[in-house]
């Protein structure tokens, strides 16, 4: 299958399980090498076969772009840009920026803080290479103490290699950490604009960095956890438990936020991303929306919709009377069926 999008509004329609996800996830592999629903590369090839293959040709600025992503069951995935292979994710940095808004989105507020520092780390990945380079750091570094923390318990052998993982890790979390902080203060300004709009003025919204430690007594408290990790056989403290606080008009909506209110909060953290990626990119990404305006009532999807007049957009949707009915035009129309394009 091949389509030709256009520039501005490429509308997706179609009955449930045609499809219509599937082709945003292929724009989103071929940006990120990675899926926005954490699939796994051989959960994403079809069923029956053993290997898949995207290739997409982007024109930024007059230079042309062709990547080509080769996902196999059995191995890794090959990525190459322009015929050369790419052995990073990060080589990719640069290329095109996308913002993918699901209805799971919608309750990135309610749910656990794994969500909300999802949403942070893949943001700032996108706008911050050698930020994705220390999260790369820290997991693996992550990884390995938290295999060596069952090894002690199970057998009792390794304790003199903790300290030196308990560097390395402090060494990456404390440059994680700062980093954070520094960005969501910015980042949370744009989201308060946005919300601002959203709710009339009504509300004012804030979004607080949470950290699990400090950057300056993330070793202390590595150490003062050991026992505790011991037994727990995994690392108890670090920016891998931090959490965003989201507030509007000094309210929790974490806990206290009705279903409106958090909604609106996560569009507004959306409409913001588009924000920040645009500035840091000095480009507008491509915005991919999966059946997400059926989850907005009228205003909501105007404001949104109000955001994207100068970037190329991906929507889904299951019918099209909805979208005409509320006056939205798309600059181009696909039916997909049965995985195909009509």
């Amino acid at each position: 299958m091949s389509l030709q999008p256009d520039p501005g509004i490429n509308l997706f329609y179609g009955s449930n399980a045609q499809g219509k996800t599937n082709i945003l996830e292929a724009v989103c592999l071929a940006c990120t090498t990675r899926s926005h629903r954490g699939s796994r590369d051989r959960d994403i090839i079809r069923i029956g076969q053993k290997e898949s293959h995207i290739r997409m040709v982007l024109d930024r600025h007059g230079n042309e772009y062709r990547i080509d992503v080769h996902l196999r069951r059995n191995k890794s995935k090959g990525v190459a840009i322009n015929g050369v292979p790419v052995k990073r994710a990060s080589e990719l940095y640069g290329i095109c920026g996308i913002v993918f808004f699901s209805p799971e989105d919608l309750n990135m507020i309610k749910n656990g803080p794994a969500g909300r520092r999802k949403f942070m780390d893949a943001l700032l990945c996108s706008v911050d290479r050698l930020y994705m380079a220390d999260l790369a750091r820290y997991n693996k570094c992550l990884s390995q103490r938290n295999a060596l923390l069952h090894e002690i318990a199970v057998t009792g052998r390794g304790m003199g290699q903790l300290d030196v993982w308990d560097m390395q890790l402090a060494e990456c979390g404390r440059r994680i950490i700062g980093k954070r902080r520094s960005f969501l203060e910015e980042f949370s300004e744009r989201a308060a604009l946005a919300h601002d709009t959203l709710t009339g003025g009504g509300e004012r919204l804030e979004i607080l960095y949470e950290p699990n430690v400090a950057e300056n007594m993330f070793e202390e408290k590595l150490a003062g956890s050991r026992e505790n990790d011991l037994r727990m056989k995994m690392t108890t403290a670090g920016p891998h438990r931090d959490d965003l606080c989201i507030r509007a008009n000094g309210m929790d909506l974490r806990t206290f936020g009705s279903q409106g209110q958090q909604r609106t909060a996560a569009l507004s953290m959306k409409m913001a991303e588009i924000q920040t990626i645009s500035d840091s990119r000095h480009d507008m990404p491509v915005l991919l929306l999966d059946d997400v305006l059926s989850e907005l009532d009228r205003d909501r999807q105007t404001a949104l919709l109000s955001c994207i007049e100068h970037t190329q957009t991906w929507i889904t949707c299951t019918g099209l009377d909805e979208f005409v009915k509320y006056g939205f035009q798309a600059d181009r129309t696909f039916h997909v069926v049965q995985g195909g394009i009509e």
